[in-house]
């Protein structure tokens, strides 16, 4: 299996360790009516919980884009390079998120984005 399709399983599971920060950090977790206690979330745990719903959002566009990028046969490398740095940039703009930094965790969202959409691009290998 390829460090992308790796990054595709680490980006798939990424909303879940945002939301264990919010019920980490938040007020007691209330599993009987979890939609509940998601509406009275403030600051931090908020924030944990916004990063967790921004997770599934970008989610579709990176997965399709690494399996597109290796159905046309694009050089590996730079498909990992893409994934890769997308899961960084991802785990970035959570703690971006969750620490309040507004602008920076924008400029990292963007950066993820551009990721996903260069792998639409990525030139086949030896071409």
């Amino acid at each position: 299996m390829s460090l992308a399709v790796w990054c595709v399983l680490a980006a798939g599971l990424m909303p879940f360790l945002f939301t264990g920060i919010a019920k980490t950090l938040g007020r007691r977790y209330d599993n009987r009516q979890p939609r509940a206690w998601q509406t009275g979330l403030e600051g931090a745990p908020a924030r944990a919980h916004a990063a967790h719903l921004n997770a599934f959002e970008a989610f579709p566009l990176f997965a399709a884009g690494v399996f597109f990028a290796q159905q046309i046969g694009a050089a590996q490398d730079r498909v990992d390079q893409l994934a890769l740095a997308f899961v960084l940039l991802r785990l970035g703009y959570g703690a971006c998120y969750i620490a309040g930094w507004s602008t920076m965790r924008s400029l990292v969202w963007l950066a993820a984005l551009v990721c996903s959409v260069a792998l639409f691009f990525a030139s086949p290998a030896g071409g």
